[in-house]
């Protein structure tokens, strides 16, 4: 299933929408994960977070209310980072496309056409 992009996706947010449509449009096959109602455990957020490269703390939605009352100003380690996400899904930003070894943000959305010049 290499050419399947698994894209976590929030239906009430219009960038995630676009990426979809987007990748839908050029033909791509799609397994969409409702990450708010099926939310990744802590391994599958870890291996994301290596995909994209970056730290669990640079996908962490800064402006929902739930980061303002418990994590905005603290220094978090990176483990602490992923259990965070777990525990509050809604933190975690959205979208995101993973096809194979890479993974990308949809922000903007036409980041995720990125993904179909994967070999």
């Amino acid at each position: 299933m290499p050419d399947t992009i698994r894209i976590y996706h929030n239906a009430r947010c219009s960038k995630s929408r676009s990426a979809c449509a987007l990748l839908q449009d050029k033909g791509a096959e799609l397994q969409i994960v409702e990450y708010l109602k099926a939310p990744p455990g802590r391994d599958e957020l870890a291996e994301i977070v290596r995909k994209l490269g970056v730290s669990a703390e640079s996908i962490v939605r800064k402006g929902e209310e739930v980061y303002k009352a418990e994590y905005q100003g603290r220094d978090l380690t990176e483990d602490e980072w992923l259990d965070a996400l777990v525990r509050h899904p809604i933190l975690i930003e959205r979208p995101i496309a993973v096809r194979g070894g890479r993974a990308v943000i949809g922000r903007p959305p036409e980041n995720v056409l990125s993904l179909l010049d994967e070999a």
